[in-house]
């Protein structure tokens, strides 16, 4: 790798902890915490579906399994998700958002989309690396 390339990784780190920073403030902003602010988002964004089992839900979020219990609970008592027994496995809890939870969640995607929409623009302005065949081995 060259100097360019390591000046490329630390811009598209900068960017991606400036957005990130920018999301914390907004879902602070909107009375939520970014990991509340999360789970909503892959609820809502599970694809093919409009909710997400609780394993799901982990795998997304990369928590562990009672990290998202606790995370649910909460969201439960701010009435942002409900629970709900699935029907086609009693074993598992369905996570849906409610009408709150909707609001909410679209509310923080409009805000977070023009944040996402400048990002993209910038992402799309670094260059290609090059990977160095001697820093693999």
């Amino acid at each position: 790798m060259v100097k360019q390339d390591f000046e490329t990784l630390a811009e598209f780190r900068y960017r991606l902890r400036k957005f990130l920073r920018f999301s914390e403030e907004a879902t602070q902003r909107h009375g939520i915490t970014p990991l509340q602010y999360q789970l909503l988002l892959q609820i809502k964004g599970y694809p093919g579906r409009a909710h997400a089992s609780i394993a799901e839900l982990a795998e997304r979020l990369q928590s562990k399994h009672h990290g998202v219990v606790a995370l649910v609970t909460r969201c439960e008592e701010l009435g942002l998700v409900r629970r709900k027994p699935s029907q086609q496995d009693l074993r598992q809890v369905e996570v849906h958002l409610t009408a709150a939870g909707e609001r909410s969640i679209g509310r923080l995607a409009c805000v977070h989309s023009d944040e996402l929409r400048q990002m993209a623009a910038m992402l799309r302005g670094l260059g290609d690396l090059q990977p160095d065949a001697e820093a693999i081995e």
